[in-house]
């Protein structure tokens, strides 16, 4: 007899020699999975017809007791699909998810809802405890794996917002949804996708002026912030004041016109230091054309900034140079 087999005896031995009562017998049921019911009560909160089902599930999620609500509500989803208390069943699901504090499970017993009875009555409310949802893990709370090991995952929280604007595009909810996966984004300090997702929620809900504005300011910024982070490409800085400046054109009134026009100025003295520095590294390797080119950039950009007097020096300098003989 092998060693496995010696232990395997023992943990038999030991189970008979130590009886102990199990708090509820595990039931398995086709379709159903494993579950544990009371003593004397297996199958008491079952029923023969999807409206009794459905009223089992409802009087336990009233009374609190989440874990009934869930197993009678999933027999409603999965024994009567077709039947009109189907979709309330799934909605149901998802509320009890919810007050478990089970909140990414929740969302997606949700979607599950949506996207299969679009029609349904509540469609908006459900839309809105989704983006509630969503909003608690902008906010920090972390994502669970198996719904035990706590973890962080700012993508997979930019992609329960994308699933809010898909489900309903123009619903109450989905303009600041579209705006979140921008605020998402500038936290993983991705500024040209945040820039996208400001862009998108500016041309999509360009008729709220509201939204528009605060979308298209918000890709200015992000558009910023990808500018500074660029030591030699300074696109991104020219993308800013294209953005600014329509943003100004379209609410000249807009509260934050004077600031925008400050911003501008030092985007473009940041676009005059970006020519300034590419200059110089062309100088410093002797192409001279190249150098040229760049500190007269620095000259359209901004001529009045703290580089202009310098460009202007070393295009003397450098004309002399290119059309000195040789």
């Amino acid at each position: 007899m092998n060693r496995r087999s010696v232990c395997v005896l023992l943990v038999l031995a030991g189970v008979l020699a130590f009886p102990f009562r199990a708090p509820a017998p595990l039931i398995y049921r086709p379709g159903e999975g494993w579950s544990y019911e009371p003593v004397g009560g297996e199958a008491k909160w079952q029923r023969n017809r999807a409206k009794d089902q459905m009223d089992v599930a409802q009087a336990a999620f009233d009374h609190k007791d989440y874990n009934l609500a869930l197993k009678a509500a999933r027999r409603v989803v999965e024994r009567w699909p077709l039947s009109d208390y189907a979709p309330p069943a799934q909605y149901l699901i998802g509320r009890a998810y919810e007050a478990k504090g089970r909140d990414e499970k929740a969302f997606n017993e949700y979607q599950k809802v949506l996207e299969k009875q679009p029609k349904i009555a509540n469609y908006q409310e459900i839309l809105r405890r989704q983006y509630d949802l969503a909003n608690k893990f902008l906010a920090g709370q972390w994502y669970r794996l198996w719904g035990v090991i706590p973890y962080p995952s700012r993508e997979k929280t930019a992609d329960l917002y994308a699933k809010i604007v898909k489900n309903g595009p123009y619903s109450e909810v989905a303009p600041q949804a579209q705006m979140n996966i921008g605020v998402v984004r500038e936290k993983q300090k991705d500024f040209a996708l945040a820039a996208k997702a400001y862009e998108t929620a500016a041309d999509r809900y360009h008729d709220r002026p509201l939204v528009a504005a605060e979308a298209l300011y918000r890709e200015g910024l992000a558009y910023q912030k990808q500018a500074l982070t660029a030591e030699y490409d300074q696109g991104t800085a020219g993308q800013a004041i294209a953005t600014f400046t329509d943003f100004m054109a379209l609410y000249p009134d807009d509260r934050r016109v004077p600031g925008t026009q400050k911003i501008i100025a030092s985007l473009k003295s940041e676009q005059a230091r970006g020519n300034f520095q590419i200059a110089r590294f062309y100088e410093k390797y002797h192409k001279w054309n190249g150098a040229l080119v760049y500190y007269n950039e620095v000259l359209l950009q901004d001529p009045n900034s703290k580089y202009a007097a310098e460009a202007r020096q070393r295009i003397d300098e450098l004309k002399r140079r290119v059309q000195a003989p040789r």
